[in-house]
């Protein structure tokens, strides 16, 4: 498989070019920061340095050209203000399914967050809001792409902890709660090989299935885990 990687020094990326590099998949991670070309190489990806926040769409549908996948998994990050919210969360998302429909490269891999698109929860900041409200609309983007066999991912609270295999992966609501950067990474490579699950929205929690089973129970029309699976 060929898979392009949007923000490939992100931590979800450089665990998800380890595992589809290990099996010999080609990976190709896209930084703004020719400085991380290093750790994206260490990674098993070749880097390729592309600002989607300043890019046309045609220069990166070069990049993408050939490729079976493209995954966003790019985020503005810690520290970043509401603009940048919106010029990464939303806009380079939609830059990227609109080169990967030039490109014609069907399938899209969107990495959101839970809760995008709704209202924020009491107390939180305006930044947090700017970010839900730029991941919800970037799922919009998507969702209305005949071309794109998408599929996104919604994790719960991201942690560093070492990656169970065991997860909880059902169309939204599922819950609250946590889940490993590890397990994100091996859920979306398990997403890839299973083309049948395409067109869903889908919340990913660490639980009691393991990954495998639980996507393979997505492809059979089963809920995957604990919640109900529902095709968006």
């Amino acid at each position: 498989m060929n898979v392009v990687i949007a923000g490939g020094h992100g931590r979800i990326a450089l665990r998800l070019s380890r595992l589809l590099a290990a099996r010999g998949d080609t990976v190709l991670g896209v930084i703004r920061d020719p400085a991380h070309a290093g750790d994206v190489r260490a990674a098993g990806a070749g880097p390729v340095v592309c600002d989607l926040e300043s890019a046309v769409a045609g220069a990166v549908a070069d990049v993408v050209t050939g490729a079976d996948a493209v995954v966003f998994a790019a985020g503005a990050g810690p520290g970043s203000g509401t603009a940048r919210k919106d010029t990464v969360d939303r806009a380079a998302s939609v830059l990227l399914a609109d080169a990967a429909e030039r490109a014609g490269v069907r399938g899209f891999v969107q990495i959101s967050a839970m809760g995008a698109g709704a209202p924020p929860a009491p107390g939180r900041d305006e930044v947090w809001a700017a970010y839900i409200r730029a991941k919800g609309e970037a799922e919009d983007d998507l969702r209305s792409r005949d071309a794109l066999d998408w599929l996104i991912l919604r994790p719960g609270r991201l942690t560093d902890d070492p990656g169970t295999g065991l997860v909880a992966l059902a169309g939204p609501p599922l819950g609250r709660g946590a889940v490993t950067r590890d397990d994100v990474a091996a859920t979306v490579v398990a997403l890839l090989d299973a083309p049948a699950v395409r067109h869903r929205t889908l919340d990913l929690l660490n639980g009691d299935t393991p990954i495998r089973d639980a996507v393979a129970r997505l492809g059979q029309g089963g809920s995957g885990g604990s919640g109900a699976d529902q095709v968006s």
